[in-house]
């Protein structure tokens, strides 16, 4: 078991030989603790943030007997334990119940309550849970996963110990993709209203991550995503809620993005969390209008907006909240071991299963004992289940197949095109499998994206939606759904469920 020793020389934090004899690395919460700014909440799904912390990280549930589970780091200060959480999860789904509080403060991040602005679609009005396999990456060549926000999904502390309230001094990281977005509210990490409703300007400061939330307030250079604050009826860029140029629109596949704040001062701070140095997109005075001297309430939230404005989506990997402001050269200091965590987009752990061939033309067939001679078809714009053999018609072997495509919104998945309506795919909209032509949208995109995974009943592939990726291709009444196991639907029940979403894919018929 290791043990943080930590000791101050010259303002300098450096580590002592714990109990193993090995010498302890600095983590991002011991560079802040050595620039005076200690962390007060640290949450990642896919590291520890401290060199000695070997405690959990977050808490699975999955789907076949509602059973949980902790994932701890491999070994303390390092990366988490994929593995176990693989083995806990297989053959059916898993979800992220808990993303826990590395900084001893108890803030660990739970299923959101309803707010002022959104019920959830639960029972209670709670948000939806994250999926636990939908944002794998690799740190430093070792499997891990984020924790991928769809619309409708978030995370909240509500009695958060430690955090800044009123004017009071704080900073913030988080590391997000920055390839997921949307023009939704929020897609927000750091300081909110404890009643989960808009109290008043001032009254959260937490980082933005899109391309803003559609009032026109708060933009930057070019057409976004941008890093922006989230302080309360207004998504700011600088000084003015309405735009600062100097806010540049990020590319990066994973960033790095800070906000940090103190009385009359606050700034925005953003870089590639793979390579380089950070860049400050604004520093100075705050903006009027209730905003200085800030009313922060000290909540903790993760992917919605403070009044559980839940439409956003994003994907977190890791972030902390400090208690003071801290200096750019601290910081300065924590985007390095960021870099040195070496974040990798590996495609191939995107799918699993039975492998699909680009170009090539299948047919897929139910699993499910009633249905095993039944085959996703369409009729007209309608994806449903019909029965197709060697003696059926031309159209209807026409309409029961599809060729593989790139995956319009995730090059490392899949989208499907119909082979009798040609340009036209399977997507989603409102959790109904539709066939409709590609209008080239960004929405489009991501809804017919679709990731293949080893079938939940051990046959064929099961089609999990790249952009609700808690939900997979269901047959139920021989329509077809992007299904929960166990959400707020009808065809979401838990009966037969992975029987439902797996299918033997074949040649196809035409």
């Amino acid at each position: 078991m290791f043990s943080r020793v930590n000791h101050r020389r010259s303002g300098v934090l450096t580590f002592g030989l714990v109990a193993t004899g090995s010498l302890v690395a600095a983590g991002p919460c011991d560079i802040y603790a050595s620039g005076g700014t200690p962390c007060v909440a640290a949450h990642s799904t896919t590291r520890a943030l401290y060199g000695a912390y070997s405690g959990s990280l977050y808490q699975v549930s999955r789907g076949s007997d509602g059973a949980t589970t902790n994932i701890a780091p491999l070994s303390a200060g390092g990366v988490a334990n994929a593995a176990a959480q693989d083995s806990f999860c297989a053959g059916t789904t898993c979800l992220i119940t808990t993303i826990y509080d590395q900084s001893g403060h108890g803030n660990h991040l739970t299923q959101a309550p309803p707010g002022g602005a959104a019920s959830g679609p639960l029972p209670g009005g709670f948000d939806n849970l994250a999926s636990a396999f939908a944002a794998p990456v690799r740190l430093n060549g070792q499997k891990a996963y984020g924790v991928f926000i769809a619309p409708t999904t978030g995370y909240r502390n509500n009695a958060a110990n430690g955090t800044a309230t009123g004017d009071g001094s704080e900073g913030m990281y988080a590391i997000f993709d920055g390839t997921h977005y949307n023009t939704a509210c929020c897609f927000d990490y750091g300081n909110a209203e404890t009643n989960s409703r808009d109290t008043g300007n001032g009254h959260m400061e937490a980082i933005y991550f899109g391309t803003g939330d559609g009032s026109g307030r708060g933009t930057g250079s070019g057409s976004g995503p941008w890093i922006m604050a989230d302080l309360e009826n207004g998504l700011f860029s600088g000084l003015s809620p309405i735009n600062n140029p100097a806010d540049p629109t990020i590319n990066f596949r994973f960033v790095t993005a800070i906000i940090k704040g103190e009385p009359n001062q606050w700034a925005i701070r953003g870089g590639d969390a793979t390579s380089g140095t950070l860049s400050t997109f604004y520093s100075g005075a705050r903006p009027s209008g209730g905003y200085n001297p800030m009313s922060k309430e000290g909540a903790i939230i993760l992917g919605t907006g403070g009044d559980n404005s839940d439409g956003a989506q994003g994907t977190f990997y890791e972030g902390v909240m400090t208690s003071g402001y801290p200096s750019d050269s601290t910081e300065a200091s924590v985007q390095a071991n960021i870099v040195a965590a070496k974040y990798v987009y590996d495609t191939s752990l995107m799918t699993s299963g039975p492998a699909l061939t680009v170009g090539s033309s299948i047919s897929l067939r139910a699993t499910t004992s009633c249905c095993t001679t039944r085959y996703i078809a369409h009729t007209g714009a309608t994806v449903n289940t019909q029965v197709v053999s060697s003696s059926s018609s031309t159209s209807l072997k026409q309409q029961a197949s599809w060729t593989v495509r790139t995956g319009l919104g995730n090059s490392a998945c899949f989208s499907f095109e119909s082979v009798d309506t040609p340009g036209s795919f399977i997507r989603h909209s409102n959790f109904q499998l539709m066939l409709n032509a590609n209008d080239g949208s960004k929405l489009f995109h991501e809804d017919a994206t679709f990731c293949p995974q080893a079938g939940l009943n051990g046959q064929g592939n099961s089609f999990r939606s790249w952009s609700y990726p808690t939900r997979y291709w269901r047959h139920f009444n021989a329509l077809l759904y992007i299904a929960a196991n166990g959400g707020e639907h009808d065809f979401d029940s838990t009966t037969l469920f992975n029987d439902d979403v797996s299918f033997v894919v074949s040649a196809s018929f035409a």
